[in-house]
């Protein structure tokens, strides 16, 4: 069976691909009826490929007339569901694909060569080895309805009404419940189907219906077993061969493009890979400042409100000063998107204001030729609620509403600073520039970091915003864009002069590391982080530390505005609370750290130099600081503002997990952000790398001085709070710890020696705990003592039965009015 079945689909396969490449008069099998003929009653929309509208039937009709001629096919969604958990948002891109129109006989197939795999070859048949060695989709099959000439008519319309979107799937991914499309509720939507010269677009109102079963669908969805939503589709012919693809190297910042080339020497790699970017070419590229031929132009939204819409145009447009710096003269424009365009025209690059029911990220997104890394169209979507939160971690900060209903100019400013960095750090990516969480580092020197407000204290103990975000683009988006855009004059050997920018870059000290570096909770190096500020990461969290002191000192009704609810406190207190939770988590990188860059060989950077020991030592000091009872505790007066949710209000995921019922549980906060501090520094693959740099002879704090100085942090009583309030957190950062360290113990992944020195650890602390419960203590510690030793007692007699404990997590944090990409 097997000799076979092998050799009849090679048969098969040679048959369909011959059919392809006949000519039209060989394969026709005309319909009776001519396309003039079906099409007379019909709208004509004519445009890149010809349609018609039946509006009897609802029904699209394409008319082919470009056979195995290839054009981009892209679907997106144009209106969504707004729940950022869900992730289906308002002019949103799905793929991007290239796509070809075969007819045989009296079938059009919609097909996907696979570009992932090709040979860059004069020889035909090595190219043809190479496209019939992989596999290739078929999209779709259609029956050819009517016919002149070459041309065939197609009913688009089963097409255009399938899911495209994955809208389903998305739903039953995220547990909202199983869904299909409800043809007899669905149509074509008209007003966004329309036709141009180099591309047509299509529009279609899905509804999906099904048993929901997540919170997330219905709270969003006035009937959530009928979820109604649009999707886009796109038909749009394939830039010229004008453009040239510049190099990707790890070091320029940009995203990359890749295929395999089997035509490539043995000698050469085999992948190439490639930078995505916009066209963008000088009218003189000799000249030190020019015009460019066509101007990369951007367009807001028009349903965004003042004084957001100015904001984000000033942010956009910083981009032309990196432009400016790369030898263009106002290559960079960005304007009010025209009146009835429509935003997912693909000749329209971007920046969509998009609501949803909470604050969730913001995306810069592309339509990218996978032939050569050109950006044919740059798409960001920018989530409306995230500057609520700047203006909320500004609120916690001073007396917001002093006189009970003006609010502090200064909150305002603040959060249309950090839109103004929002809306270029997106745009940024449709640029094709990927995260660089190094520029802090660097003194803010890019805006494709994430920014977290650099917030003072003045001499007099005031607060000082006007420093809180950078104003302009920096200087290392300066240097990315003079990579990826200088349009070299002509006898230039561009590969040197490439390798140029990225040596002065390296000469001026700018540093870049992207996400794999900054994002992993157990990732090393010390100056990549997310949402932090300045060169030393300790140095930044005391300083934090000290300013959070000073806010929470001053906390009061001053907060929020007269007659608002006293309960919403909480949502003010959150921020204030745990705003040193990212450089927590940037000094926590500091222990175990690694200083290391994406090197190539010969150009001088370090590729692998761990971290001294008193850096690393400074690091866990201050984080030590805050598993205090100092740091931990709330004042008593704070405590005693907050009452419970009144009605018509109630507790949501901003706020801090209560093991107190309604009642606000300062406990639960301290609990919370504990665990935050030892789940980073008792990481098992942090730990390994102490074990490895101590077993260098080097003078690194060693897992077991970690996990030692960990288990004593809390002792120390706090000057403010009460001594019960104290000794309550000692025993809680006490739980927290051997809960971790059975964690580290019990995890098959981690070193061998980590879970040795955790169960090592974790045997002392039993014997500690033994010798202390026959002193004269009170019940409480006597309790807890009993609890603990228990706990470590039945991990080692039954690991596998054993259950952690559930500890709250912290409300959430990310994003703070910044992005996702």
């Amino acid at each position: 069976m097997k000799k076979f079945v092998l050799p009849f689909f090679i048969a098969l396969l040679t048959v369909i691909t011959l059919g392809a490449q006949q000519p039209a008069a060989a394969r026709k099998a005309e319909p009776a009826q001519t396309i003039s003929q079906k099409t007379a009653d019909w709208k004509a929309f004519k445009g890149f490929f010809n349609y018609y509208w039946d509006e009897t039937a609802g029904k699209i009709w394409l008319e082919v007339d470009k056979w195995d001629t290839e054009f981009l096919y892209i679907n997106s969604l144009s209106a969504g569901v707004g729940s950022n958990d869900i992730g289906l948002d308002r002019n949103q891109l799905g793929r991007d694909r290239v796509v070809k129109f075969s007819r045989i006989g009296p079938k059009v197939l919609l097909v996907q060569p696979n570009y992932d795999y090709r040979a860059n070859s004069d020889n035909p048949d090595e190219k043809a080895s190479v496209a019939e060695a992989f596999a290739q989709s078929v999209l779709y099959g259609f029956k050819v309805e009517a016919a002149e000439g070459d041309k065939a008519l197609i009913d688009l319309t089963p097409f255009l009404m399938e899911d495209a979107h994955n809208v389903a799937d998305r739903l039953r991914t995220s547990n909202q419940g199983t869904y299909k499309v409800d043809a007899n509720r669905s149509a074509i939507y008209l007003d966004r189907t329309r036709n141009f010269p180099k591309n047509s677009e299509f529009e279609t109102i899905l509804t999906f219906t099904g048993d929901p079963k997540g919170a997330w669908i219905r709270s969003v969805t006035p009937s959530p077993e009928s979820v109604t939503v649009r999707e886009h589709h796109s038909f749009v012919e394939l830039p010229d061969a004008g453009y040239t693809p510049r190099e990707y190297d790890p070091r320029s910042g940009y995203f990359p493009t890749s295929y395999y080339d089997y035509a490539t020497p043995i000698d050469q790699p085999l992948v190439k890979r490639f930078i995505t970017r916009h066209r963008l070419e000088k009218k003189d590229p000799s000249a030190p400042l020019s015009e460019p031929v066509k101007p990369i132009i951007y367009y807001l939204d028009r349903g965004t409100p003042e004084p957001v819409r100015s904001a984000l145009l000033e942010g956009a447009r910083w981009w032309n000063q990196a432009y400016t710096a790369a030898g263009y003269k106002d290559a960079f424009r960005v304007e009010i998107l025209p009146e009835g365009a429509d935003p997912m025209d693909v000749r329209y690059n971007m920046i969509n204001w998009v609501h949803r029911s909470t604050r969730g990220w913001s995306y810069g997104s592309s339509v990218v030729d996978p032939r050569t890394g050109e950006i044919i169209k740059g798409h960001v979507l920018l989530g409306s609620l995230r500057v609520r939160q700047d203006f909320m971690i500004a609120q916690g900060l001073i007396d917001a509403y002093e006189d009970g209903t003006n609010p502090d100019p200064r909150m305002m400013e603040m959060a249309l600073a950090r839109l103004r960095q929002l809306s270029a750090h997106e745009v940024g990516h449709t640029l094709g520039l990927a995260h660089n969480y190094a520029s802090s580092y660097n003194n803010r020197a890019s805006v494709m970091d994430y920014p977290h407000p650099y917030i003072t204290l003045k001499d007099d103990g005031s607060i000082d915003f006007s420093q809180a975000y950078d104003t302009g683009i920096g200087e290392w988006d300066k240097r990315a864009i003079l990579y990826g855009y200088q349009d070299f004059a002509k006898g230039t050997d561009e590969k040197k002069a490439l390798n140029d920018i990225l040596s002065a870059n390296i000469k001026m000290g700018l540093f870049y590391l992207t996400d794999q570096d900054g994002r992993p909770a157990s990732s090393a190096h010390p100056f990549t982080h997310l949402w932090d500020n300045g060169k030393s990461a300790a140095a930044e969290l005391k300083r934090l530390i000290q300013l959070r002191k000073a806010a929470l000192t001053n906390f009061s009704e001053n907060n929020i505005p007269a007659g608002t609810p006293m309960a919403t406190l909480e949502n003010i207190l959150v921020p204030l609370y745990l705003m040193p939770r990212y450089q927590i988590e940037a000094a926590a990188k500091v222990v175990g750290g690694v200083n290391y860059t994406y090197a190539v060989r010969g150009d001088g950077q370090p590729a692998n130099e761990p971290l001294d020991g008193a850096t690393q030592r400074t690091a866990l000091n201050a984080l030590l600081e805050t598993l205090t009872a100092d740091y931990l505790a709330l004042p008593e007066q704070i405590v005693k503002l907050i009452p419970p949710q009144p009605p018509g209000y109630r507790r949501d995921r901003e706020l801090f997990k209560n093991r107190t019922g309604s009642v606000f549980d300062p406990l639960g906060a301290a609990e919370s952000s504990a665990q935050h501090t030892i789940s980073f520094l008792l990481n098992t693959e942090r730990l390994a790398r102490l074990v490895e740099q101590q077993a260098a002879g080097r003078d690194a704090p060693g897992p077991e001085e970690i996990m030692d100085r960990v288990w004593k942090a809390g002792r120390n009583p706090s000057a403010g709070a009460a001594k019960g309030l104290s000794q309550e957190i000692g025993r809680t950062v006490e739980f927290l710890t051997v809960a971790q360290l059975i964690q580290v113990a019990a995890d098959n992944d981690a070193a061998p020696q980590v879970s040795a020195l955790a169960l090592y650890q974790l045997d002392k602390i039993r014997a500690e705990l033994e010798a202390r419960s026959g002193g004269n203590q009170t019940e409480a510690q006597k309790a807890h003592n009993f609890a603990l030793i228990r706990r470590i007692g039945h991990f080692f007699e039954h690991p596998e039965d054993y259950k952690a404990p559930d500890i709250p997590a912290l409300p959430d944090g990310s994003p703070i009015g910044c992005d996702g990409w």
